[in-house]
C-alpha cells in the first residue's frame, strides 16, 4: 500500500490532484485510514499508470474516467493504441523540431506558426527542447557546427539556397527525371555534410514542409520561381518512394 504523499513525490502530481480524482470517481484510495489518510494498493497504482498515459494524449478527465470504467475496456488494448498516439505526437515533436532547423537553413526570418497546433505550443516547445538535447541529430549538427563562424552560417545558408535555385532551372523536368533525382541526391548529400544526417524520412518530413507554405514555401519560390517549393517535395517524394524500393 502506498500513501497519497508517496505517490505524489513519485508521480509529481499534486495531492490536491489526486484527492479531486477520488472525488469524481475516477481513481478511488483502496483504503482510508481512520485520520483520513489515503492509501493505494497496486490496482489502483495500475489504473493511475492509465490514467497518467491518457493525460500524456490530453485526454479530458470524464473522458478517461468514461473510457477506463467501461466494461469493454481492455488493458493490453489500451496500451497498444497508447503506444501509437504516443508515437505519432513523437513525430510531430519531430516535425516541429526539423522545422526549427530549417528556419536556420533556409534563413527563414520569420516563424510560420502553422506548423503547431496553437493550443499546444507551450507544451510542445518544453517537449521539444527536452528530444532534441537527446537526439543523435542534434547531437551530430553540435558537433558540426562546433568551430563555424557567422559568415560560415552565412555562406551556408546562401549555398543553400543556391541548390533550390538550381531546382527552380529544372522545373521544365519531369520530377522522376535522372538530373532532377541527382538534384535530390546533391540536397541530402549537402545537408548531411553540413549539418546531420537526412535519412530518408528526415529528407520526406523535409520536403512536405517546404511546399507547406508560409516562409519556406516564400523563400524557396523566391530564388527558385514560383512552384519551386512544390517541383521539390515531388522530387523528394519520388527518390524517397525509390530509394525505400530498393531496400526491399
Amino acid at each position: 500500500m502506498m500513501s497519497v504523499k508517496k505517490i505524489s513525490e513519485m508521480t509529481g502530481i499534486s495531492i490536491r490532484t489526486l484527492h479531486y480524482y477520488d472525488e469524481i470517481g475516477l481513481l478511488k484510495p483502496t483504503e482510508i485510514s481512520g485520520s483520513g489518510y489515503r492509501f493505494y494498493d497496486e490496482a489502483a497504482l495500475e489504473r493511475l499508470q492509465q490514467i497518467l498515459l491518457f493525460r500524456e494524449l490530453e485526454f479530458p478527465l470524464r473522458e478517461i474516467k468514461k473510457i477506463m470504467d467501461s466494461p469493454d475496456f481492455d488493458r493490453s488494448d489500451a496500451v497498444e493504441r497508447q503506444i501509437e498516439l504516443l508515437t505519432l505526437k513523437k513525430e510531430h515533436l519531430e516535425n516541429v523540431i526539423l522545422y526549427a532547423r530549417g528556419i536556420k537553413f533556409l534563413g527563414v526570418k520569420a516563424v510560420d506558426f502553422s506548423v503547431f497546433d496553437r493550443r499546444k505550443i507551450n507544451e510542445y516547445s518544453r517537449e521539444a527542447r527536452k528530444l532534441w538535447g537527446n537526439t543523435d541529430e542534434f547531437r551530430e549538427y553540435e558537433r558540426k557546427a562546433e568551430n563555424r563562424t557567422e559568415q560560415d552560417e552565412e555562406k551556408l545558408s546562401e549555398e543553400t539556397m543556391k541548390i533550390f535555385a538550381e531546382f527552380g532551372a529544372m522545373k521544365n523536368l519531369p520530377p522522376e527525371s535522372e538530373e532532377v533525382q541527382t538534384q535530390v541526391k546533391k540536397l541530402q548529400d549537402f545537408m548531411t555534410e553540413n549539418f546531420f544526417t537526412f535519412t530518408p524520412k528526415i529528407l520526406k518530413a523535409m520536403g512536405k514542409m517546404y511546399s507547406g507554405g508560409g516562409d519556406f514555401t516564400k523563400n524557396i519560390d523566391s530564388v527558385g520561381g514560383n512552384g519551386t517549393a512544390e517541383f521539390v517535395t515531388k522530387a523528394i517524394d519520388i527518390y524517397v518512394g525509390n530509394d525505400e524500393s530498393n531496400e526491399n
